[in-house]
């Protein structure tokens, strides 16, 4: 009889594992593919590989705005990038391989099946658990478009999982969906050499994201020859080209990313009647579900599908078991898009702002205000803003567009998370001449 059973070796599923064995619980680990999950074979970690490469290969043929030349020009080859990508992913495989072991957790491959809240069933074997974590993932969202199922089968369209094991670069690429998968894709197999055409149903790119950001990263790509159609609908694909409202595109490949949804089928979920609702398991803010003894983290939850968010909900679902005071919140969680320029953000945008009646005040400085990312860089137009609250002037929402964002975003998540007061914020003592600066910066002008 187990402590704790999780369903699902992902990031959240791992993490509580991880925190549950080295707080002395007996933990079994059940992982139907690869230990990691999607972010580290298939979303997060790989495709960050892919674009560091890209970002070397645009440094290198745009060495002489830097005064740094070459008699050739850079190439980049993409077999060997996927090479060592899958390197890297072994690595971090490995890795996590090996913090199971150091905690005590047994890990069984292969596909569970819930019969109840303390039974799950791989294969022929039965485990039993006092508790039950779910964590089980989320897959790729595939509409119900002319062609796409025969081109999943093909392979002529395909997901997050097959676009990162692409052995040749594709001479056309169309990109269904302008989200965070989809922009970081595209920006790598532009630099990579393809052409690239984005097909978007919103009006803008990348979601939720600040509406003045998001058109300066959609005016970088079309800079670097990216295409994007926005306020479009594909209607069908076939063999060779999207057909949209209003015309078609040539494609080679077909990247298919307008987003995912919690996986809660295959694996006997329904057995234990839990409360579902918009697709995802209900959970409170221990991760706690309907059931008393049953806990649900990361992308099945739907509350907000990313990594990191999953393993603090891994965190807190586990501290729970252990009796101990913590819960979740989702003020401050950061968002970020790894393309060049980078994208990072976290809190309250001027739309949400609004939308929740928030009486907010904002301010916009330039990245150049920064000495480090002038002295760095030659494209000029990255941005910082922040929102505070004008009743309380504490910051509500930070918002980057520039080298380092995904780095520096950590101190503006801090700020929020503890809901500072602008006064209290100015006496942060940043390092001098790092491109955080410009946090320091914004807030001393708001």
């Amino acid at each position: 009889m187990y402590d704790l059973m999780i369903i699902g070796g992902g990031p959240g599923g791992y993490m509580a594992a991880e925190r549950a064995g080295h707080a002395g619980l007996s933990v079994l680990l059940i992982e139907k593919r690869a230990l990691g999950g999607v972010c580290l074979n298939e979303g997060c970690i790989p495709s960050k590989t892919l674009l560091n490469s890209a970002k070397i290969l645009d440094y290198a043929v745009h060495g002489s705005d830097y005064g740094v030349s070459t008699t050739y020009r850079p190439e980049l080859d993409h077999k060997f990038v996927i090479e060592r990508k899958n390197k890297v992913v072994e690595t971090l495989v490995s890795g996590v391989r090996a913090l199971m072991k150091a905690n005590k957790v047994t890990v069984v491959y292969g596909e569970a099946q819930i019969v109840d809240a303390t039974s799950v069933k791989v294969g022929d074997e039965e485990y039993k658990g006092n508790r039950l974590m779910i964590a089980s993932g989320s897959v790729p969202v595939v509409p119900p478009i002319d062609g796409v199922a025969e081109g999943l089968e093909n392979g002529f369209v395909l997901t997050s999982r097959e676009i990162l094991d692409l052995e040749t670069v594709p001479k056309n690429l169309v990109v269904i969906g302008g989200g965070v998968v989809g922009l970081e894709m595209a920006s790598y197999y532009n630099s990579a050499g393809s052409k690239v055409t984005v097909i978007e149903m919103l009006p803008k790119i990348a979601g939720a994201m600040d509406a003045e950001i998001s058109s300066l990263l959609m005016k970088s790509y079309e800079k670097k020859g990216i295409e994007f159609l926005l306020n479009t609908k594909v209607t069908g694909i076939t063999s060779d080209c999207v057909n949209y409202d209003g015309g078609s595109v040539k494609a080679n490949k077909v990247l298919l990313s307008i987003g995912r949804k919690p996986l809660i089928e295959g694996f006997g979920l329904e057995n234990l009647g839990l409360v579902i609702e918009n697709g995802a398991i209900v959970t409170d803010a221990h991760g706690q579900t309907s059931l008393p003894n049953v806990y649900a983290v990361g992308d099945v939850n739907g509350k907000y599908m990313l990594a990191h968010a999953a393993y603090r909900e891994a965190e807190v679902a586990v501290a729970h078991i252990l009796c101990k005071r913590d819960e979740m919140r989702y003020d401050a969680v950061p968002y970020v898009i790894y393309t060049s320029p980078e994208v990072a953000s976290v809190g309250e945008t001027e739309d949400s702002a609004k939308a929740k009646g928030i009486d907010y005040a904002q301010v916009t400085v330039p990245m150049i205000y920064s000495g480090r990312y002038l002295a760095e860089n030659t494209v000029t137009d990255g941005i910082c803003k922040v929102l505070i609250d004008k009743a309380h002037r504490n910051v509500i929402g930070v918002h980057l567009y520039g080298s380092y964002a995904s780095e520096i975003i950590m101190s503006a998540c801090m700020m929020i998370e503890m809901k500072m007061r602008v006064e209290d914020a100015q006496k942060f003592i940043f390092p001098h001449p790092t491109v955080s600066e410009i946090i320091r910066e914004a807030i001393f002008r708001i």
